[in-house]
């Protein structure tokens, strides 16, 4: 009598696409997305990332936008299983890296309750992909020492302890933070962080449209608005941006980073 072989689920790889120039992919991530059969990906994954992608893989977009999701959390985590359990590898790929507010650990956690392999891909994260484009150093000895990353859309901000993460010998990287900006700007403010504290906003980093400026505490509200800055952006505070090539666009504010410099 022949034995039939065990049926063996497939693997979900959570893949890091990194801030969003394919050529910032590494090289365990382009072979996966190369030799995919299923992509799950974020809103955010370029384009171009997704070309390399073979021509039959089967592309599914779960974008997420502050006020749409194209599917919640719950039925990602769902469809990652599902999939994997018809014996399917699916390659979940999300911009920047998977374990710094990408939710990568729901995901894990999902597939692992449910006896589903997962390997972790990491990716560089849009803090380090951004700032080294913008020449603006998250360390600097003498400038900076700490860096902390914080989710700027998220419920409950007013009531998040951010006291000592900005400031003197300080680097704060606010991600998904252009909608509550001048919430961000009043808390700060209100912490103890001087009005003029240099802040640079980083725009769609790393891609062929990227643009990077630079202002004061006190005038990075009004700066998001004037310039239309969109998504995906982030939001660099401290003395480090004076390091930078990020563009000062009030005249006072250069002339406050010459001096500083």
């Amino acid at each position: 009598m022949d034995l039939i072989a065990p049926f063996s689920p497939g693997t979900v790889y959570l893949v890091g696409a990194g801030p969003g120039d394919p050529d910032l992919l590494t090289l365990r991530a382009a072979r996966l997305i190369g030799a995919a059969e299923l992509i799950v990906h974020d809103g955010l994954v370029d384009p171009a990332i997704l070309a390399l992608a073979p021509a039959d893989a089967e592309l599914i977009s779960v974008a997420k936008s502050r006020a749409r999701h194209t599917m919640k959390q719950e039925d990602i985590n769902d469809l990652l299983v599902r999939e994997a359990k018809a014996g399917r590898d699916v390659v979940r790929l999300k911009g920047g890296d998977p374990f710094i507010f990408g939710r990568g650990g729901e995901e894990m956690d999902a597939c692992r309750k449910a006896g589903i392999r997962v390997e972790i891909v990491p990716g560089i994260s849009a803090a380090i992909g951004c700032a080294a484009q913008a020449h603006l150093p998250l360390t600097y000895r003498h400038a900076s020492s700490a860096v902390t990353f914080v989710a700027g859309q998220c419920k409950g901000l007013t009531d998040q302890n951010w006291s000592g993460l900005a400031g003197p010998d300080r680097t704060l990287v606010i991600y998904m933070g252009l909608a509550a900006s001048p919430q961000i700007v009043e808390k700060l403010l209100a912490e103890g962080v001087p009005p003029d504290m240099p802040v640079a906003v980083l725009e769609k980093g790393t891609r062929h449209d990227a643009r990077a400026l630079a202002t004061r505490l006190d005038d990075l509200a009004e700066l998001i608005a004037r310039e239309r800055i969109q998504s995906p952006a982030l939001i660099v505070v401290g003395e480090v941006v004076r390091h930078s090539d990020a563009r000062a666009v009030e005249l006072q504010f250069a002339e406050y980073l010459e001096g500083k410099a």
